[in-house]
């Protein structure tokens, strides 16, 4: 009797942002005009795409990171690059644009986990495009993406889309309904800030409702830890945040669509999905430091066998 061959770990292709991020943890975030101690202090690499990326990396995935950086002599881009390659991620799609600077984000989180972000995004990077589009997505069994850098995701997505494999959008910036990489995605799942300014309304489950009725995919929104809404047969259904105690939520969004698209290949199945990657931002939001909190494959396995459906 043949044995059955092991399944290969998913192979994604996480497109868009990669950020150095300076993060602070501090009590309260401080007043206009006031100082603050800091207790404690991390340099590491951020952004969307980046961090989704080292969540897939945790967890077991084959992934890679393409996106634009700062030029060759910016020192931003390295470290993110360094950060990125330490988790054995393959960068080998990142441009690094002349003339321009990584992006840079200043982080605060309080004592409730909660955090204040101040981003700097060089302006040249916005209209970057993939060198070799086809090629990138030729060997991947699905790719992330995020809208904040649209010139640069669509050519991955439109790709993707012509082989027929998934294709996973953070929403994490308002679009208008006919957005081409919008429609391009067939599962999009939205923060709740940007949900309410691509569908124009502020009631959730309203603007949730309204945006299925452009975009025919799977579509969800999550809410922070009222836990995920997304659309099912024209109805709106909800699953549960775990509870934890917040420790530090930076990063938590970006963990939740990494850990969804590893689940989604391994599976299908977006519920089980869903809940897979509700495990993974839930057990991130347990440390600080950003992605640096990450969880593996095994943790999130324990933690789920802990809290049954």
């Amino acid at each position: 009797m043949t044995e059955p061959r092991e399944k290969k770990p998913p192979r994604v292709l996480c497109a868009g942002g990669a950020v150095q991020d300076i993060v602070m943890r501090v009590d309260k975030f401080p007043d206009a005009g006031t100082k603050v101690q800091a207790s404690e202090f991390l340099i590491t690499s951020g952004g969307q795409a980046g961090n989704a990326a080292v969540a897939i990396a945790r967890l077991g995935g084959r992934v890679s990171f393409a996106g634009p950086l700062g030029a060759k002599d910016d020192e931003f881009a390295g470290r993110i690059l360094q950060s990125l390659m330490r988790e054995k991620i393959d960068c080998n799609g990142a441009i690094r644009v002349a003339g321009a600077t990584s992006s840079v984000s200043l982080i605060l989180i309080d004592a409730n986990g909660e955090k204040t972000i101040a981003t700097r995004r060089d302006q040249g990077l916005s209209s970057i495009e993939p060198e070799h589009a086809e090629r990138s997505v030729a060997n991947v069994d699905a790719v992330l993406l995020d809208n904040r850098y649209p010139n640069f995701a669509t050519p991955i997505c439109k790709a993707a889309q012509a082989r027929g494999i998934p294709r996973v959008l953070d929403l994490d910036k308002a679009a208008p309904l006919d957005d081409p990489l919008l429609l391009a995605c067939s599962h999009v799942i939205s923060s709740a800030e940007a949900l309410r300014g691509t569908a124009g309304l502020n009631d959730l489950r309203a603007a949730l409702t309204r945006l299925g009725q452009s975009f025919k995919g799977f579509l969800a929104f999550t809410d922070g830890p009222d836990g995920v809404y997304w659309l099912e047969d024209g109805e709106v259904r909800h699953m549960d945040a775990f509870k934890v105690k917040a420790i530090d939520t930076l990063g938590a969004g970006d963990v939740f669509h990494g850990a969804f698209t590893f689940r989604l290949v391994e599976t299908g199945d977006v519920r089980d999905a869903l809940r897979f990657a509700g495990a993974a931002a839930a057990i991130k939001c347990t440390r600080f430091g950003g992605l640096m909190g990450a969880a593996t494959r095994a943790e999130v396995d324990d933690f789920l066998k802990q809290n049954p459906a």
